[in-house]
């Protein structure tokens, strides 16, 4: 499974989100607004119609936040 989670420090759905990763032991890539050269426009690059954080993409499928992903079922399986 590959995983990118865009997020922002200040975020505590971003940090719910890394969380149900973690405890699964599923590795992710996390790319943080304002750090690193990381900014909003990279992200509306790739889902440009996303307007909060955390921005969830599975094997590059846009998810969605932390309630698509917990509705979706992925971390299921």
């Amino acid at each position: 499974m590959d995983v990118t989670i865009w997020s922002k420090p200040d975020c505590s759905f971003c940090v719910r989100a890394k969380y149900e990763f973690d405890k699964r032991g599923i590795k992710y890539t996390e790319k943080i607004i304002g750090f690193n050269g990381i900014n909003k426009e990279d992200l509306l690059s790739v889902a440009p119609n996303a307007r909060s954080v955390p921005q969830i993409f599975i094997d590059g499928e846009l998810i969605g936040g932390y309630n698509e992903l917990m509705k979706s079922g992925k971390l299921d399986s």
